[in-house]
């Protein structure tokens, strides 16, 4: 007997420690206080449209495809000012005094009887205008006036000294084989017509993956908000427990080990509210840097609330139109069309180099003579002084290796861009199926686990009538407490779930910028 009364007064003695003990400690102290802030840190309110918006502003991911987007417009300049012509200005002045030991005709007259000096002077300027040519060919004008002049002593025999020369000169050559034509001329445009496009794309589908982000991160900072809530709740709930069960243990109508039970769950019950304060954070982190704030935003406590709650209505969903939708309107399906387009353009022009060089070669010209520049000019242009040609250059390597090398690996390269389509329609497809199903599924969760808490919830009640009048336990009752809890907690995880898996579906069929009434410009 005296055993047994020992026994009972150890129990209350070490209940009554650990009760003062988890009384004082700051977990039970704090979960009053869980979410309250601390005095340097600032809330802000945030809806999924401002989050979505903050983020295709400052996003770095978008930042830097927007650049490449732009470095591939400027390659479509840079092909076409292949087809800019070219001016080029030269002038030159050279003088040459050389010995004669002969007569020169028109420049001595009879038999030298010494070393006579020939000093020529000649000043001139020469403009030349080259283009090329849509159709493969390219033409130069040529213009190239002087003015010669000899020493006096010589110049009896010379009509004009000084004399002024003019010469205007045009040639065309145009290739005839290889290199012909202006769907070869213009290859490289096409291709970097089509690499911006494909950058395009790209960019839209970095913008869409962004938004998507946002999305799921968003939800997620709704979920652990709303998570926290759900432990609160049982924190109070096991905190309410554990003061009656002390209650009925002062007034002895109830058994230490009642309050233990008590006091246990509630320990278990702070630190899941610890850690779901901690989840927030995270989530709002993470959250914050997908919008990008500066470095010195990002080192202060800023907590964010979110606005929109979740959905919870079931959106009518039709397969084969959610098919169709993300078929025309998927940024992958165009980059790969783009790819196709790009390969059979390379395999044109690889085509078209393995033909031997033939070639057109024709000029003409006018020349001109006069004491001064103007007389020059008047005879340059009087087409009394003309000259004209024309000629065919013909040739071809042996065996022409590269060329028919070059050829096969473009062949096989436009068979993998279109089997690359194919791989690609393949994947939308059983992307959206995946995607629908996923939203469909996640609808049901919603329904399934709201019975389940409505049960958990009856459970509960009807457990706790029962501990009051004596026919069950505290131990029953704290586990239907945390089924309820775990109940709540998978409602809100199937609704959040289900509006992560509306906004995946977005993502799969390309429409989330519509969802925003968005445009990219």
């Amino acid at each position: 007997m005296k055993q047994r009364i020992g026994a009972t007064r150890w129990w209350h003695i070490c209940g009554y420690t650990v009760g003062i003990g988890l009384i004082l400690s700051p977990g039970l102290s704090w979960g009053s206080e869980i979410g309250a802030a601390p005095p340097t840190e600032r809330r802000e309110t945030i809806s999924l449209a401002d989050a979505a918006l903050k983020a295709l502003k400052h996003n770095l991911d978008i930042n830097i495809s927007r650049h490449t987007k732009e470095s591939r417009l400027a390659d479509i300049t840079v092909e076409q000012a292949k087809f800019d012509p070219t001016l080029s200005v030269n002038g030159q002045f050279n003088r040459i005094v050389n010995p004669l030991n002969r007569p020169v005709f028109g420049g001595t007259g009879g038999a030298l009887t010494g070393i006579t000096t020939f000093d020529q002077r000649t000043q001139s300027v020469t403009l030349d205008a080259t283009t090329n040519l849509l159709t493969g060919g390219n033409v130069d004008l040529n213009y190239s006036p002087s003015r010669t002049s000899v020493n006096q002593n010589l110049a009896g025999g010379f009509l004009f000294n000084p004399a002024y020369t003019g010469g205007l000169a045009l040639t065309l050559t145009q290739p005839l084989l290889r290199n012909a034509g202006i769907d070869i001329a213009k290859t490289f445009i096409r291709v970097a017509q089509n690499n911006a496009a494909v950058e395009e794309h790209v960019f839209r589908d970095r913008v869409l993956t962004v938004l998507a982000t946002v999305e799921q991160t968003y939800w997620e900072v709704v979920f652990a908000n709303e998570n926290l809530k759900v432990a609160e709740a049982a924190l109070k709930a096991a905190q309410e427990l554990l003061a009656t069960n002390r209650a009925k243990a002062k007034a002895g109508i109830m058994s230490i080990v009642d309050v233990l039970q008590a006091e246990a769950a509630v320990a278990s019950r702070v630190e899941q509210v610890l850690v779901a304060d901690k989840t927030i954070r995270d989530q709002e982190d993470q959250l914050r840097r997908l919008l990008n704030p500066t470095e010195e935003d990002l080192r202060q406590d800023m907590r964010l609330t979110p606005l929109d709650q979740p959905i919870v209505t079931l959106e009518p969903i039709s397969l084969q139109e959610a098919i169709d939708v993300a078929i025309e309107q998927r940024p992958e399906i165009v980059q790969a069309k783009k790819n196709m387009e790009t390969s059979d353009i390379n395999t044109k022009f690889a085509k078209n180099q393995i033909l031997p060089t033939l070639s057109f070669q024709g000029t003409m010209g006018m020349a001109g003579l006069g004491s001064d520049y103007s007389n020059s000019v008047n005879s340059n242009f009087s087409g009394d002084f003309y000259n004209y040609g024309a000629g065919l250059v013909l040739s071809y390597p042996l065996g022409n290796r590269s060329a028919w090398s070059t050829y096969s690996k473009r062949q096989l390269e436009e068979k993998n861009a279109e089997a690359s389509l194919m791989s690609v329609r393949q994947q939308i497809i059983v992307g959206v199926r995946e995607a629908v199903r996923r939203v469909q599924t996640d609808f049901k969760r919603i329904e399934t686990t709201r019975s389940a808490r409505i049960m958990a919830e009856k459970q509960l009640q009807a457990e706790q009538e029962r501990l009051k009048v004596g026919l069950s336990t505290t131990r029953f009752v704290l586990d239907f407490q945390r089924d309820l809890a775990t109940a709540q907690g998978n409602e809100l995880r199937a609704t959040v779930d289900y509006n992560k898996s509306l906004s995946n579906l977005s993502r799969h069929k390309a429409t989330t910028l519509e969802r925003y009434n968005l445009q990219l410009n």
